[in-house]
Formats: structure tokens, C-alpha cells, sequence
């Protein structure tokens, strides 16, 4: 099957539909970037579900995919509540049982409006005696050089992560250890009066119910998405001054699966600041409803931008790390907002 044969396309009729329209409005006002990011984080998850089940279900029909994680959502543009929206989705690469989705969103008509791409890994899933196991899938073919520059690139992404997640562990440069001694150097001055990051988080409690349910006794990834995003946007706010909107989606990473009875945890950390741009942590830890088990079920990075009313960009104080933690926190967020803003120049 080829690559170009994988594709699928969706519409939130957001121009036509005005009950729908608002229920995606942050705010009730005519205001720009007045569309709620966490309810698309949610439909950006049910596409890619959609079209790499399409094709999971070619080979193997009683299957189901789950999402493994999400890459890089970079935002171009804002979105305008009052237009429709276009998601255009399209399979790049499988391994032996990934799938990696690429989507693009946007706003179709005069002038067009290019909102975002992303890329989701799926992973194929199925059950036989109660047992749940991985797929073997078939490859796609490439007939193509369009077809190939994806498929490179959706192995490249895996790659760059692998980097990332590697790079973590890696002690800091001279230049990074400078950054961190002048942030805590500043701290022992007198009368100082920064935003220390210990003080700056929020977090949240919420047990889960059938009506979030999506594959057979686990819950839906977009749901709990959506609720880590929210609940970051929140404390976005003990920093920036003004509007937060979101800037990028930085890496999403599903660990364990949540299930009907579990007890969420969700924090959020403030972690990093930059010129406008602020770095906000998620984790999600489930508990079983025994209270028997828990593990971390998801870890979010946002990158959030502070605005005026016109949509430009107005600076945010620092943070100060204080810990060794804190300065983990720190450091991981200051990597990842470099390679965003190498990757897309947003600077």
C-alpha cells in the first residue's frame, strides 16, 4: 500500500456551526487566537487515530492503535475561531508495529492559513485470551520522492528524539553551568525578589469514568491531553503578565495507559523562561483505584508565548532555579526550547 493511499481528511465546521463555534471559544469575545488549543490537541489525537486504524484494520481487523507520542505541534499562525478548520492527515512511515501520522492544520479559503503540523506515533495493539500484545504490520511503499522526504523525515524526528532524551543525562556545557550559577548566585543577593520556580506550579486531581473511555478499560489520550494543557495554561499565568497563548507543543510521551477507576495527578511546573517564551512541564501519575499501583502515565513540555491584545510579543521576567532538581528542570527545558527555536527560527 503506498503512503499516498493512507490519506485522510476532517473538518470542524467552525464558520457554519455556531454552537460548536463556541464551545471552542476561550473567551466570549471577539478577540484573536480565541480558539481553545486543548479541545484541538483532542481532535489532532482522534485524526491520527483514524488514519492509521485505516490502515491497521487492512491486516488485522479486530485491532486497535493507541497513541505512543506526539511530536513538535509547532504553531505558524493563529487560528480564527469564526473559520472552519481543515485537518489533512496522511500515514509517513510504519515500523514493525508504529505508525507515524503527519497532520496539517488549517483554515481553508482567501487568504488560506497554515495553523500547525504535528506528527503522532500510533502504536497497533490487539488482544486474544485477555493477553494484549504488539502487531507486526506490513511496510508502506514509497513510489515517490515526496513519499521518501516523509518517511525520512518521520525517522529523523524518532532519531532527533533519541538524541534529546540522551542528552538529558548529559552533565552541562561550560556555557549552560555559567547559566545556572548566575541564576543562583542571584538568589544570595540582598534583597532579592525574583520568581523562584519551586513556587511556581499547579496541580490538579481527577478520577477517571466510562464517559472518557475509548479503547476497551482505558481512557482517552486526547482527554487527558487536553486536561494536562489546560491546567498549564493556568500556571502559565504566575508568570506572564499579559495573554498566554501556545507557541509550540515541545514533546508529549505516553508511558502507561490510564484505566476506568484510576486517580490522576496532574502538576504543572513553570520550568524555563526565555525573552516572552515560557516552558511549562505536565506530568500525569495515575493510581489504581486499589491504590495498589501507580505509575507516571504522561509527560507534557509547552512552550508558551506572552502577548498583548494585538499579538505582540512582551517580555516575561526570569525564574530562578534553586534545587538540583529545579536546575534538571531547567536545563531540559532550556535544550529543547534551543532546538525548537533552531529548527522553526522563531527567534
Amino acid at each position: 500500500m503506498r503512503a499516498n493511499e493512507t490519506s485522510h481528511y476532517q473538518t470542524l465546521s467552525l464558520g457554519s456551526d455556531p454552537a460548536l463555534r463556541r464551545r471552542h471559544m476561550v473567551v466570549n469575545e471577539q478577540i484573536q487566537g480565541n480558539l481553545r488549543f486543548g479541545l484541538l490537541l483532542e481532535i489532532l489525537d482522534l485524526v491520527a487515530e483514524a488514519t492509521a486504524l485505516k490502515y491497521v484494520n487492512r491486516f488485522f481487523p479486530q485491532a486497535r492503535v493507541v497513541t505512543a507520542a506526539i511530536d513538535d505541534i509547532f504553531i505558524r499562525h493563529v487560528a480564527d475561531v469564526n473559520r472552519d478548520l481543515s485537518f489533512q492527515a496522511r500515514i509517513n512511515h510504519v515500523g514493525r508495529s508504529s505508525i507515524v501520522v503527519g497532520i496539517r492544520v488549517e483554515q481553508p479559503g482567501e487568504p488560506a492559513n497554515h495553523i500547525a503540523s504535528c506528527h503522532f506515533t500510533m502504536v497497533a495493539r490487539s488482544w486474544k485470551d485477555g493477553q494484549e500484545f504488539s502487531v507486526s504490520l506490513p511496510p508502506l511503499e514509497y513510489l515517490d520522492e515526496n513519499e521518501l522526504r516523509r518517511a525520512r523525515k518521520a525517522v529523523t524526528g524518532r532519531e532527533e528524539h533519541r538524541k534529546e532524551q540522551e542528552l538529558v543525562s548529559e552533565p552541562p556545557s561550560r556555557e549552560e553551568f555559567t547559566m545556572i550559577s548566575t541564576l543562583h548566585q542571584a538568589q544570595e543577593e540582598a534583597g532579592f525578589t525574583g520568581l523562584k520556580a519551586g513556587k511556581l506550579m499547579a496541580d490538579a486531581w481527577e478520577r477517571m469514568y466510562p464517559e472518557q473511555e475509548n479503547v476497551p478499560q482505558k481512557i482517552f489520550g486526547g482527554y487527558l491531553i487536553r486536561r494536562a494543557y489546560e491546567l498549564s495554561s493556568i500556571c502559565s499565568e504566575l508568570v506572564i503578565p499579559n495573554r498566554a497563548i501556545m507557541a509550540a507543543v515541545n514533546r508529549i510521551n505516553f508511558f502507561h495507559p490510564v484505566r476506568l477507576g484510576d486517580k490522576l495527578h496532574y502538576t504543572s511546573r513553570i520550568v524555563y523562561t526565555s525573552g516572552s517564551f515560557i516552558c511549562v512541564e505536565a506530568n500525569i501519575e495515575r493510581i489504581s483505584r486499589d491504590r495498589s499501583s501507580k505509575a507516571l502515565s504522561n509527560s507534557c513540555l509547552f512552550t508558551f508565548v506572552n502577548v498583548d491584545n494585538d499579538l505582540n510579543h512582551l517580555k516575561v521576567p526570569p525564574i530562578y532555579p534553586a534545587t538540583y532538581a529545579e536546575d534538571n528542570r531547567y536545563l531540559t527545558a532550556h535544550r529543547s526550547f534551543k532546538a525548537l527555536i533552531e529548527h522553526h527560527a522563531i527567534i
